[in-house]
């Protein structure tokens, strides 16, 4: 079953910025607590078009990412026709292969999937993203020289690998749910494109 998105991808943890998690090393806090999200701004399954979708994961790392199980809670965007919905679904939970498996590689419990109003705004320089009354979280990219931004390139724990990722800081980050009361500021943050096909 062929399959295809690209669009806007973004992370905010609650280690210091810059993550390194990203380059295989433990996190700046006893674990890593992270919310990703994407916004699908061109996508087809199977020949389903699910262009202008959004899709969440918050994870629970209890210690090292690369060596520890996570724990993670779905989110499929509330605007999505049940067979978008399970297309979502078959992408994002590695089912559906690519590189989403590898990501799932790494989750060892689900905690739920639900379905969210999702909104996304993104402008180049900051990213702002709420699912429901669950999570908030704006992250603004970290100004480097000369006023550019400060990009990590090719490093090994990658949610959208063959991109550049724009590093940046969290204005907020809350996350209410499955027990998990997250209130974050100030941390870790990146986005880039994304590509997944398989």
């Amino acid at each position: 079953m062929a399959w295809n998105v690209s669009g806007t991808y973004f992370e905010s943890c609650n280690c210091e910025a810059a993550c390194p998690c990203v380059f295989l090393s433990p996190p700046t806090e006893d674990g890593c607590t992270a919310i990703i999200g994407w916004h699908i701004d061109s996508g087809e399954f199977d020949g389903l078009a699910i262009d202008g979708l959004n899709v969440s994961l918050a994870v629970d790392s209890p210690g090292h990412m690369a060596t520890t199980e996570w724990r993670a809670a779905v989110y499929l965007d509330d605007r999505a026709t049940e067979p978008q919905a399970e297309a979502l679904g078959a992408i994002f939970s590695g089912a559906a292969g690519g590189h989403p498996a590898v990501l799932a590689g790494h989750i060892g419990e689900v905690l739920g999937v639900a379905s969210a109003p999702i909104t996304f705004d993104a402008d180049g320089s900051s990213v702002a993203f709420r699912v429901g009354t669950v999570a908030d979280v704006k992250i603004a990219a970290i100004e480097g020289q000369g006023g550019g931004q400060v990009k990590i390139s090719s490093h090994p724990l990658a949610v959208a690998p063959g991109n550049d990722a724009v590093t940046a800081r969290s204005e907020h980050l809350h996350y209410t749910d499955h027990g998990y009361e997250w209130e974050l500021s100030g941390r870790n943050g990146f986005f880039s494109p994304f590509q997944y096909e398989g």
